[in-house]
């Protein structure tokens, strides 16, 4: 696999305003009756829901929420590409197409966000049962970047021995581990909602089982 490094800091915006055909990968939000997904959140309470984004309007639709006030995280990564013949280090989202939006939702603020351009739609059924990803799955991702260390693409899991990081920079992290060797290992970061995950090598002997 190639591997990515993140980024010093994640692109998010401030907080919610006071007043109250897609991107590849779009087949991964047909939800299941069995999927781990949450919705109908309680519209008081901010949470994570997901934006999904036509391609490369990830950073279009960010700017354009910032800039209303609302609280937007872009989790992105720098892999290697050509350009010009030349290999660099460029930006990329962490998740093609997705973005994420912290926000109590009610109707005024979901007809303010639907307003955006390059957005296909906010995961969910409407707008009052909205598809809610995971506080803890947010801050593992946010652990990660700030650990800056390498992250690898890896296969959706959902299966695996849970484990919880011990000590290090990415104390208290949980995810999914797959062992490489006695020593080393991939822990397996997972947003269920998008049936997408993300791996980072660490070391054996600092997980316990979660």
């Amino acid at each position: 696999m190639r591997g990515v490094w993140p980024l010093e800091q994640l692109e998010t915006g401030g907080f919610g305003p006071k007043n109250g055909a897609g991107t590849k990968g779009g087949e991964a939000l047909l939800a299941t009756d069995d999927s781990p997904v949450a919705t109908g959140n309680r519209q008081d309470q901010p949470a994570w829901h997901v934006l999904w984004a036509y391609s490369h309007c990830e950073h279009l639709v960010h700017d354009q929420l910032a800039a209303k006030g609302f609280h937007v995280l872009l989790p992105k990564v720098s892999v290697w590409a050509r350009q010009f013949g030349i290999r660099r280090l460029a930006a990329s989202p962490m998740f093609p197409g997705y973005l994420f939006l912290h926000h109590a939702m009610d109707k005024a603020s979901y007809l303010e966000v639907r307003k955006v351009r390059g957005l296909v739609r906010v995961l969910g059924e409407r707008w009052d049962q909205l598809s809610v990803v995971p506080d803890e799955e947010i801050e593992a991702i946010q652990t990660v970047l700030r650990a800056r260390l390498p992250i690898l693409p890896h296969p959706y899991l959902r299966e695996g021995q849970r484990v919880r990081i011990k000590r290090g920079p990415m104390t208290d992290v949980e995810g999914i581990l797959v062992r490489v060797n006695l020593q080393k290992g991939l822990l397996v970061l997972s947003v269920n909602l998008l049936q997408r995950s993300v791996a980072v090598q660490v070391d054996c002997t600092q997980v316990t089982a979660a």
